[in-house]
């Protein structure tokens, strides 16, 4: 609201690794009218547009700064633009604070002081904003301490404000702030731009949950997420971290289309720490368990056994509902300091899947760690610049396997990455994953579901419509490898046991140019990387029975009366 900027303050450092970033000022006597300053600022995107035409332009409005770049955006269809919208205040004809704005204007002048104080608790969580660069991992009298001096700071702070906003700047700014929303909701139809919209589920000042909603069914382009305990001033609340939020909702693109290999920035030092934070529960939960098997054949546990240098194609079944990614591409972070590019099924990078698109979505934290559509040229992108790739050949059809599945490789008949890894050389390691029947028993499956009334027609409508937007894998294929219907299946919790995985011994194809011209060699490979999957998990299953730490409780009594703080034992191998 005052146009000081300050809601860039937290991510100004990290933006502008990225982006080149500027910022908008309104100084605090200025009283130019809302259309003119879509104008002024019209004039400096179009500006940079003519410097880099071929480059998009974001622009970030939080609460007032929203409705002028939705303006801006309805002025300028032709410019690519990608709008990051923080509680928007689009909806500022339906604030709860309409019954005391008439108080605020008769408030006398020597109680304007008390202003930003009232101000600040409708408008944000203060405890959330004190807790901004405090480590949670310190102990608590160290936290309590710092917290104490942040919120004296602030106190500080929100007195000043009433010298930086005037009564006469504050009546003006809510007399801007209502022009605001009116001129950008008369021009919501013009909106040509890709919209991101971030909603507080906390918001006391405007009705931010509501109005995302009613902006993602209006915009032709628009994705919401919401952030439901954080308040109106979200963008300087502990937690937030707006290049993260970009990154993880697939916005971040150098050009008119977003290249998945090309575009993709790498988590930073703080993602990867926030993400072991959030995954510790997961991970001590079930405990994962890695092997690998080195040159000579020697299995080991850790991953010492996986190669270092690129391309490497990690190749394995895919348990149900992808239960093992989240330990999987941890701990070969941790273990090997690369991370793994996953292939993903096209709709995970749709509105389709997101029912309720909450921040701290499983999916987001897939894009965010580099999950890429399943094409061809994705594939050979990410083997062309030597990455490490993780593969599920047997898809959505072995991930959402049917009851008396569990374990069964479900592979299409003709190889479809052989002939790919041997072009560009690469590594093949085939493993195998158990652990889901340790997790949780798979009560409805889809053949289940299908008969239920009203809930089958929706999977098959859902389903359907994925297929008309050419989101359907496979669909050219017969058999059960084409049967990929997308749908939640119903599972019973158990008393969690563990994740055993299982690397083979490396396939090296550099050098076999024959696989790339013999159909013939390249099946056998084929076959013979299905059946090294197979027979690991056969090991595998087989030798969990020998592990005295498989019982979750068995592993959390370990730690409690262990010594060391290393890796609970396992089975001999």
């Amino acid at each position: 609201m005052d146009g000081t900027g300050m809601g860039l303050v937290l991510h100004e450092k990290a933006l502008g690794k990225v982006f080149q970033v500027w910022c908008l000022h309104i100084p605090v006597y200025d009283r130019t009218p809302f259309d003119e300053l879509v104008k002024f600022v019209g004039r400096t995107v179009r500006m940079k547009h003519a410097s880099s035409p071929n480059k998009p332009i974001y622009l970030v409005g939080d609460s007032f700064g929203g409705c002028l770049a939705l303006a801006i955006a309805a002025h300028n269809p032709e410019i690519d633009l990608v709008l990051i919208l923080a509680n928007p205040a689009t909806s500022f004809d339906r604030t709860q604070l309409q019954p005391l704005l008439p108080l605020l204007e008769s408030l006398p002048d020597e109680f304007h002081v008390t202003v930003p104080y009232l101000l600040s608790f409708i408008m944000g969580d203060p405890l959330k904003m004190a807790m901004v660069n405090i480590d949670s991992m310190l102990p608590p009298g160290q936290i309590i301490q710092r917290l104490a001096g942040n919120l004296t700071d602030l106190l500080a702070h929100l007195y000043g404000l009433a010298d930086i906003i005037p009564k006469e700047t504050l009546l003006w700014k809510l007399k801007l702030l209502r022009s605001a929303s009116s001129y950008s909701n008369s021009r919501l139809h013009a909106v040509n731009a890709e919209v991101l919209v971030i909603a507080s589920g906390k918001d006391n000042m405007l009705p931010s949950e509501n109005e995302a909603q009613r902006l993602g069914n209006s915009l032709r382009n628009c994705t919401v997420r919401y952030f439901k305990d954080n308040g109106h001033t979200i963008l300087l609340e502990d937690g937030i971290n707006l290049l993260s939020i970009i990154k993880a909702t697939s916005k971040y693109r150098r050009s008119k289309r977003r290249d998945y290999v090309k575009d993709f920035l790498p988590p930073s030092k703080s993602e990867f720490k926030n993400a072991i934070k959030n995954n510790s529960w997961y991970l001590n939960i079930t405990g994962p368990v890695m092997l690998s098997t080195m040159e000579n054949g020697k299995i080991v546990r850790g991953l010492a056994g996986v190669p270092r240098e690129g391309p490497v194609l990690l190749v394995g079944y895919h348990m149900l509902m992808g239960l093992e990614i989240v330990p999987l591409v941890q701990e070969y972070m941790m273990q090997t300091k690369i991370l793994l590019r996953g292939i993903a099924h096209p709709s995970l990078f749709t509105q389709l899947v997101e029912s309720r698109p909450d921040a701290s979505s499983f999916i987001d934290m897939l894009k965010l760690y580099g999950a890429t559509p399943v094409t061809a040229s994705n594939f050979f992108k990410l083997l062309a610049t030597k990455s490490h790739v993780l593969l599920y050949p047997g898809g959505a059809r072995e991930a959402l396997h049917r009851k008396g599945e569990e374990y069964k490789v479900i592979w299409p008949d003709q190889p479809e990455f052989i002939r790919m890894a041997a072009k560009f050389g690469a590594t093949i390691v085939p493993f195998g994953v158990v652990g889901e029947d340790d997790i949780a028993q798979l009560v409805l499956d889809y053949d289940d579901l299908k008969s239920v009334p009203i809930l089958g027609d929706r999977i098959r409508s859902e389903n359907e419509e994925a297929a008309r937007r050419g989101l359907a894998v496979r669909a050219d294929m017969d058999g059960e490898i084409a049967n990929q219907m997308l749908y939640i299946p119903g599972l019973l919790p158990k008393i969690p046991g563990r994740f055993y995985f299982f690397f083979g011994k490396p396939i090296h194809t550099k050098g076999r140019q024959d696989l790339v011209k013999d159909r013939e060699k390249a099946r056998e490979l084929y076959l013979q990387v299905k059946s090294e999957v197979q027979n690991n998990m056969n090991y595998l299953l087989k030798k969990r029975e020998e592990d005295p730490y498989r019982n979750f409780i068995d592993r959390t009594m370990y730690r409690a009366f262990s010594a060391t703080s290393g890796d609970v034992p396992t089975f001999d191998f």
